[in-house]
């Protein structure tokens, strides 16, 4: 298989190229990126079967040659509010499998709505395959299986680990700030209570994970809150929260507050946020989670169970490095790898938690990829449950 990498030299697509040219399925990896001499610098250090290229995503032409001439693309150009439909459109235009790790709410409902031209076109376009979305949505599903049936579906993450790699070729302000900017100011949309609501985002939320207690974590504005009602529409209340921002709270709350009253631009905003990421030390798995903690990455359901009330809780435990390039560029190469083995094979645009990914093959490849427990033959999925 042929693939473009789109962003391929960005801080999240470097990890999945590299993932990439180490699979027997990828024949070649097209490395493209607005910064051509960094995307031909970078594909040269991988070898014969990369390949670098300056594109400007924007330019149609130009796009649609680069897809002409591949079987698959893979796209981490950020932020996904701007690029991801066009994009998608183009390459169902084409006639190319197409995989993204798009974390913005709003594209993501542009996209799913083009599900019925990519099943006429014969396409494969899995969308939100990072962490959050991505490794969230996957260990919802499997908290969903322990249940009988699901009324409540909860994802969350640890917002402190979320720190920008070095090594990218971006020189203006960092798309994943731009990003979180973005899903904190505002009104994000979420489903509660069977219906969609617009909500203001860092609402505090209480949340009972099995094992562990009421927990409080803050809504961030995800894709998940929206992508598994829609394609479990039993789900009454589907919310993606964040925690571990309490210690720096008054300054990206302060943030919030100045870019809604229009004081501060959401882009001068996203320079700060990025600023200030920078100077945290990078988190790294080898630290010890507190037992009394959420879990860094999980997914939670509520429902029932032989008919009482219960919940169950998985968790994704690597004992690795797990720094942000990481945990959103390999569970990408993730999935083009089980794209490119012929182990995803449903036709249309869905999230990870369509059913269309075997969420067990998913992790048990993720781990194969890991420099943690996965090595020593350890699960990485942590289950917890409420009957237990």
């Amino acid at each position: 298989m042929r693939v473009l990498a789109l962003g391929g030299s960005g801080g999240m697509g470097r990890f999945a190229v590299r993932a990439a040219i180490e699979m027997d399925t990828i024949d070649r990896v097209v490395v493209a990126d607005l910064n051509a001499s960094v995307a031909k610098s970078f594909a040269n250090e991988l070898g014969p079967k990369a390949e670098g290229l300056g594109l400007d995503v924007t330019r149609e032409d130009a796009l649609r040659q680069a897809m002409m001439d591949v079987d698959a693309v893979i796209n981490t150009v950020g932020p996904f509010y701007k690029f991801g439909p066009p994009i998608l459109r183009m390459a169902i235009e084409c006639g190319r499998h197409y995989l993204d790790i798009c974390d913005d709410w709003e594209p993501t409902l542009e996209m799913l709505a083009l599900e019925d031209q990519a099943r006429e076109a014969g396409v494969t376009a899995v969308i939100g395959l990072g962490a959050s979305p991505g490794l969230t949505n996957l260990l919802g599903l499997l908290a969903m299986r322990e249940l009988d049936s699901v009324e409540e579906l909860y994802t969350g993450w640890n917002v402190a680990g979320a720190v920008p790699e070095e090594e990218s070729s971006q020189s203006n302000v960092n798309a994943a700030m731009e990003h979180g900017i973005q899903q904190i100011t505002g009104t994000v949309r979420v489903h509660r209570n069977g219906t969609d609501e617009m909500v203001r985002p860092l609402e505090k939320v209480e949340v009972s994970y099995p094992g562990i207690g009421p927990k409080t974590a803050r809504l961030f504005g995800h894709p998940e809150a929206v992508t598994f009602p829609h394609h479990y529409p039993e789900i009454q209340t589907s919310l993606n929260l964040a925690h571990g921002m309490e210690r720096d709270r008054w300054f990206i709350l302060s943030l919030r507050t100045l870019v809604d009253s229009r004081i501060l631009s959401a882009r001068m905003a996203a320079r700060l946020l990025g600023w200030m990421e920078g100077l945290q030390a990078p988190s790294s798995s080898t630290e010890l989670q507190p037992l009394d903690e959420l879990p860094v990455v999980y997914g939670l359901a509520v429902g029932k169970k032989n008919g009482q009330k219960a919940s169950a809780g998985v968790a994704f435990d690597d004992s690795g490095e797990y720094g942000m390039g990481y945990a959103t560029g390999v569970p990408l190469a993730c999935g083009l790898e089980l794209l490119s083995q012929g182990k995803i094979t449903e036709r249309g645009v869905f999230a990870p938690e369509s059913g269309a990914i075997n969420p067990e093959e998913f992790y048990d490849l993720l781990a194969s990829k890991s420099s943690g427990a996965a090595q020593t033959g350890e699960s990485t999925l942590i289950y917890s449950r409420s009957w237990e």
